[in-house]
């Protein structure tokens, strides 16, 4: 393994846990608007197995503010309603027959600040990824240091290199932070 190819697989591990980051944790969190993708995350047990609710039930918006769960077993409805109220979106799903109804409550200015808080949480930890895979490069840089694959020279720039990348990540993830944070504090 040459140093270029250490660089570009801790970019692309980065990039990948930078996209990753912005579709699972930013569609999760709700502001307000009901939108599909935010039950998305939801586990349910089926049949012994987690899945989530999209693999067990026909998601769909009602309006605006109302999400539909309908479960194509009949046997499902209570755990998938027991999922959701367990999750920690604050829902509180209503059962219409076979379907569930899951309305969005209106942001309290409590919410909202929890859902700060935990904004920033997931960014910190979506850091730590990133951060650790420059603790990775560098491990791989410093064997073939030790292996005297390359000289000191180049494993100290390759490192400043990885570094570059490492801000540059950790300061993509504090935008994206920035700017949901404010999507959930607007009113």
């Amino acid at each position: 393994m040459t140093i270029e190819d250490i660089k570009k697989d801790v970019e692309q591990k980065m990039r990948r846990s930078l996209e990753g980051f912005k579709n699972d944790f930013l569609t999760k969190i709700r502001t307000g608007r009901a939108h599909i993708g935010l039950l998305d995350h939801i586990q349910v047990d089926y049949f012994g197995s987690n899945v989530s609710i999209s693999q067990v039930a026909n998601l769909a918006l009602i309006d605006s503010r109302t999400i539909s769960v309908q479960p194509w077993d009949k046997k499902m409805v209570t755990v998938v309603m027991k999922a959701i109220r367990e999750s920690n979106f604050g829902l509180n799903p209503a059962l219409l027959g076979d379907l569930i109804r899951v309305p969005m409550p209106v942001l309290t200015e409590e919410r909202r600040r929890e859902l700060s808080k935990v904004v920033k949480s997931e960014g910190e930890s979506a850091k730590v990824v990133v951060r650790n895979l420059r603790r990775d490069a560098n491990d791989q840089l410093k064997k073939l240091l030790k292996d005297k694959n390359i000289s000191e020279d180049n494993e100290r720039r390759a490192q400043d290199e990885i570094q570059k990348l490492t801000n540059k990540f950790v300061a993509a993830i504090e935008k994206l932070v920035q700017i949901k944070e404010s999507e959930v504090m607007t009113v």
